[in-house]
């Protein structure tokens, strides 16, 4: 197949998505909270290779199943869940729009593992630079356990560039999504400070780990000594989004520690929390962890 069939076949498929699209648009709906469904855009002309982002539909508002005997009750329904719900079906297969749209959302949440946070914004936000004893994102994969160790070189850099003994030691790790720290760290850094700064609390230098497993925070926490350490990083991507983060808040960790000890804000993304409201919550977590001098489940039954 050359490149002009690859074309028209790619333009075809687009023609009868819009088409599958319009076909069950019809639904009207009542006032309170109206549900819109969303179509795929109608223009089907490739240019340089360029085809309509299709994972910008929002499935919530898709109403794909035909001939639907309460097409209003069923948009209700897809608005409380991100699952794939009434995708629709050409004889025995999934319709060809549900197809692509899996398998685009898949290979976004593969380029979340796979790919790094652009080192432009790690520079931008004016993070310390370091990274844990892995070589590679195959290695970092591989061996969780050395996402969570630091040569002797990183750690002096650590250990150089933060303020021994702070209240607060604030970290940002990859994770498994890079893509979760790129849609994220520029609202919910400003939020979290913001946040301290009522509590007449600050945190200064952020450091930046790449290779990052949740326990490099333990080893952090013993070479700063840092009252309370905040690492916000990317969460393992699915098929719903592949930018969410969580932040893991613990009061002076240590290296082997139980997870317990880990208070945990996970979902922060802008179909889930979104990352100004949990910066402010994360910042009254931390105020209860210096006022309680504890975190997780320890935390939990002293409030």
């Amino acid at each position: 197949m050359n490149e002009k069939e690859l074309k028209e076949m790619i333009a075809g498929i687009l023609t009868e998505m819009v088409a599958d699209n319009q076909a069950v648009s019809t639904a009207t709906v009542t006032a309170e909270e109206k549900p819109v469904t969303t179509h795929v855009t109608e223009t089907t002309e490739i240019e340089e290779g360029l085809i309509p982002d299709i994972t910008e539909v929002d499935l919530r508002k898709q109403l794909l199943l035909k001939n639907t005997v309460d097409p209003e009750a069923l948009l209700k329904m897809k608005a409380f869940s991100p699952a794939r719900l009434g995708v629709g079906r050409a004889g025995t297969r999934y319709m060809t729009s549900s197809t692509l749209r899996f398998r685009a959302d898949h290979a976004a949440a593969q380029d979340a593992v796979f790919s790094d946070v652009s080192e432009d914004l790690v520079k931008e936000m004016n993070f310390i630079s370091t990274k844990t004893i892995c070589n590679s994102k195959d290695e970092y994969l591989t061996r969780p356990d050395y996402g969570r160790q630091f040569d002797e070189e990183n750690s002096e850099i650590i250990r150089k560039n933060t303020t021994p003994k702070a209240k607060i030691q604030m970290v940002v790790g990859d994770g498994l999504s890079s893509a979760a720290i790129e849609a994220n760290i520029k609202e919910v850094l400003p939020a979290i400070k913001q946040g301290l700064n009522m509590y007449n609390l600050d945190f200064d230098n952020v450091v930046f780990v790449k290779y990052c497993r949740v326990p490099a925070m333990d080893k952090i926490g013993e070479i700063t000594d840092a009252d309370v350490v905040c690492l916000l990083v990317g969460e393992r991507p699915g098929l719903v989004t592949a930018e969410s983060m969580s932040a893991y808040i613990a009061y002076k960790p240590t290296v082997g520690m139980p997870e317990a000890r880990r208070t945990v804000i996970s979902n922060i993304h802008k179909g889930g929390t979104p990352a100004v409201e949990a910066g402010a919550y994360i910042a009254e977590i931390i105020k209860k962890m210096l006022d309680k001098k504890k975190s997780g489940i320890d935390l939990k039954e002293a409030e």
